[in-house]
């Protein structure tokens, strides 16, 4: 910064020795001019800092709007490991109610809703579709069509094959669903 006010002042200097020989009035045209170009190099100065200010200010804003999305999501991997097992306990108790043993039944319930509200507790939500509803394909994968049993059930679906799960705000599985033609 010193070396542009010393180079500034030079030619300013430079400028009111050379106009000291043609007379006064130049020499203070000559320095508003250069006044000028000065509020003008200020103005530059000004927003150039107003648009790096600005800049960082969104880069602040987007960064934490990404971490935040990181800590939300930060369990997916696992959740979408877990899943599995949570299928295969809902189809293991559908089957151990068949039996007649219901202390079997009561301890692999219990084991099952712990489960469950283990997953619940780190942000998975089962995506709420069931046989009757209309088929929208932002919320539901369509693995196949069939007959439509009743007219009702046109477009609609019909069966839910694999349940869907979402962690916050994002589905991280759709529902598998069955729908009639």
């Amino acid at each position: 910064m010193t070396t542009e006010n010393t180079e500034i002042d030079q030619e300013l200097h430079e400028v009111t020795l050379e106009n000291n020989a043609n007379g006064e009035q130049i020499v203070v045209e000559d320095e508003l001019s250069v006044e000028e170009q000065l509020t003008q190099d200020l103005a530059k100065e000004k927003d150039k800092y107003l648009r790096l200010f600005a800049e960082f200010e969104n880069y602040k804003r987007r960064t934490s709007k990404e971490r935040i999305e990181l800590f939300k999501t930060a369990n997916q991997e696992v959740l979408l490991a877990m899943l599995p097992v949570l299928d295969d306990f809902d189809r293991a108790l559908v089957e151990i109610n068949k039996s007649d043993d219901e202390l079997l039944t009561k301890g692999v319930e219990l084991i099952h809703e712990k489960l469950k509200s283990t997953l619940v507790s780190k942000g998975l939500e089962q995506v709420e579709v069931k046989a009757g509803d209309a088929f929208d394909a932002d919320f539901a994968e369509a693995i196949t069509q069939i007959p439509a049993p009743s007219d009702k059930l046109k477009g609609k679906i019909v069966d839910v094959l694999e349940k869907g799960y979402k962690l916050g705000d994002k589905i991280i599985r759709f529902p598998k669903v069955v729908i009639g033609q």
